[in-house]
């Protein structure tokens, strides 16, 4: 209840709310897309490298006065460049795709911290890019929010049936005369810039679980992916949303609270999936 009543009066929480609902709708899809696709790992590996592009990003306003530089500019650049690399290599070297993941993964965090040792004094905003701070999203950060979740929505709409087609048979696809290796990559391209919207929510460390789990719920109990994604998205706002309450109300990191919800939320949608009357209810 302390949460609706401070929701009028601050800006705050308001900014933050805004963030949460708009960073669900890219969430939900995209986050379809990647747990059918089974590319979590892969999810998980851009991710970390966009430590290195916020350090960077931050290295160059401190140090080298470019102030227009925005760390959220860095890790745009840092998770498609990643997305990409890793797209390659997985085309043209299937055998190398987890090692690629690793090297990528420990490269990108290892940068960013090298770039944040070396810039001046101790920021926070940089923690928050870590764990995640929704409180700290600034009015133009939204939108930006705006215009990637506008874009992530706008591409899936318009090549939904080739992406759908790479996921479930890839070699059907290919036969039909797909560009295979076109759509995966853009799917990559689309993966990067969720999860740099989902960063500004619940950080990098915990970015890959808000992008996962509110979708693997959905898809216990989705016949098509369409519904998958519907459902992904509301479950997602119901959870950041949730997230932000209890953590305002308790006094707890926003991130790790929206996070701890979601994983009750999907342990409790496992148990319930492997009943026996559940499972006759939903073949």
């Amino acid at each position: 209840m302390g949460f609706l009543t401070a929701l009028p009066e601050s800006i705050f929480l308001q900014t933050a709310l805004a963030t949460a609902l708009l960073a669900s709708i890219a969430c939900g899809v995209v986050g379809s897309f990647v747990v059918t696709r089974r590319i979590t790992y892969i999810a998980g590996s851009v991710a970390h490298c966009v430590l290195g592009g916020v350090g960077l990003a931050r290295y160059l306003q401190v140090v080298h006065g470019w102030s227009f530089f925005d760390p959220l500019y860095g890790a745009l650049i840092a998770a498609i460049g990643s997305a990409l690399l890793i797209g390659w290599v997985t085309l043209r070297a299937k055998e190398r795709e987890d090692t690629i993941i690793g090297a990528t993964w420990a490269i990108g965090m290892a940068v960013g911290v090298l770039f944040i040792s070396k810039t001046p004094g101790y920021n926070e905003n940089l923690m928050s890019y870590l764990f995640g701070n929704i409180l700290l999203v600034s009015r133009s950060e939204v939108w930006l929010v705006v215009v990637l979740d506008l874009f992530v929505l706008g591409v899936c709409g318009l090549f939904y049936k080739k992406l759908l087609a790479i996921c479930f048979d890839e070699e059907f696809a290919r036969l039909r005369g797909v560009h295979v290796e076109f759509y995966y990559l853009l799917l990559l391209c689309l993966t990067a810039l969720t999860v740099v919207l989902l960063t500004t929510v619940v950080g990098i460390i915990l970015v890959i679980a808000l992008l996962t789990l509110p979708s693997a719920i959905a898809g216990l109990f989705s016949r098509t992916l369409l519904q998958m994604m519907v459902w992904g998205s509301l479950l997602c706002c119901l959870f950041t949303l949730g997230g932000l309450a209890v953590s305002y109300d308790l006094d707890l990191p926003p991130g790790a609270t929206i996070i701890v919800i979601a994983g009750f939320f999907y342990l409790c949608a496992v148990s319930l999936r492997a009943l026996p009357f559940m499972r006759r209810f939903l073949t």
